[in-house]
This record gives C-alpha cells, structure tokens and sequence, in this order.
C-alpha cells in the first residue's frame, strides 16, 4: 500500500502548481482523499477533502477559490490544483487516504512560494 506525491517544488508568488498522489496497492474508489499541509514549526492542517465519489468537496476557509482537490478514480490518482500561491503556502503537502477503518499517507512533496 502506497501513496506517492508529485508535482511539488519552488514557484513564485502568484504562481501555480498541481500536485498529485497516486495510489498503489490499494484501489481509491472506496476512500475519502484529503490533501493536509504542514509548515516549519507548524500544526498539520487540512487543506482540502473530496468524498469517494468525488460529488462533494471541501477547503479550509483560507484555500477557498485558490485550490481546487479532484480525483480520478480510473487512474487512482488524486489531484490538488494550487492557484494564487503565497508565501504562507510554503510547506510539506500530504496526500491522505481514509475510510472508517483505513487511514493510508504519503511521504510529502515540499511546496516552496518565493521570489
């Protein structure tokens, strides 16, 4: 069972980035796929939810009309589009598969905002 992060790295304010987690070992179809960030010195937060159906969607208050969390079921692969970057957007972005009775994460990608 494997959750893989990509498409993190080091982009200008403003700039965008779209990150994704692919699932192996596992099929996704049945979970719930949450994107969660972490910064230096930092509490872990959730930045965004996508029930398994994808029919329903969630940000924190301060992602809202920036990130956009998608999913493909048919590739296992879920999705985080990051608009707007900030300087505060700077931290790790974990992928998170979870069911009632499952709770899978990946390793991280780190997302850099800087000029």
């Amino acid at each position: 069972v494997q959750l893989v992060e990509s498409g993190g790295g080091l982009v200008q304010p403003g700039g965008s980035l779209r990150l994704s987690c692919a699932a192996s070992g596992f099929t996704i179809n049945s979970y719930a796929m949450n994107w969660w960030r972490q910064a230096p010195g930092k509490a872990r937060e959730l930045v965004a939810t996508i029930t398994s159906a994808g029919a329903s969607t969630n940000y924190a208050d301060s992602m809202k009309g920036r990130f956009t969390i998608s999913r493909d079921n048919a590739k296992n692969t879920a999705y985080l589009q990051m608009n707007s970057l900030k300087p505060d957007d700077t931290a790790v972005y974990y992928c998170n598969a979870r069911t009632i009775r499952r709770d899978y994460w990946g390793q991280g990608t780190q997302v850099t905002v800087s000029s």
